[in-house]
């Protein structure tokens, strides 16, 4: 199920409709309505008003864990928070060359972490 899925299913299960989720949002229901007919999901800064309006968590909207039936345990080590949402959003308002910059920043700090280990084994 992708999110977009998961959502109408929550709107269903809660009893919502597209208006009502549009007014609680102040996402506009023609926008809603692409993501039922083309089965789109919304942007990354949508997700947590979203979230709020259908009173789940990130992680619920994201994995279905919780609410989903098809959802599977995948033995995932981590929680999908608020604040990852808020960096996905910072992630997604990059243009390309600063995306880029930020990729290989993280492979760097990745490098760095791998050498101080290293160095820490020796000592």
């Amino acid at each position: 199920m992708i999110i977009s899925e998961r959502i109408f299913y929550i709107m269903e299960q809660k009893n919502i409709s597209q208006l009502e989720l549009s007014r609680r949002t102040g996402i506009a229901t023609s926008n809603i309505s692409d993501w039922k007919k083309k089965k789109t999901n919304p942007k990354a800064d949508c997700l947590l008003s979203i979230c709020d309006a259908l009173d789940i968590t990130p992680e619920q909207l994201l994995t279905g864990k919780g609410i989903d039936p098809e959802y599977k345990d995948t033995d995932m080590d981590y929680e999908v928070t608020r604040s990852d949402i808020k960096i996905l959003k910072q992630i997604h308002s990059l243009g390309d060359e600063q995306y880029k910059r930020l990729l290989a920043y993280m492979k760097a700090l990745k490098k760095l972490e791998t050498m101080e280990s290293i160095v820490e084994e020796q000592n």
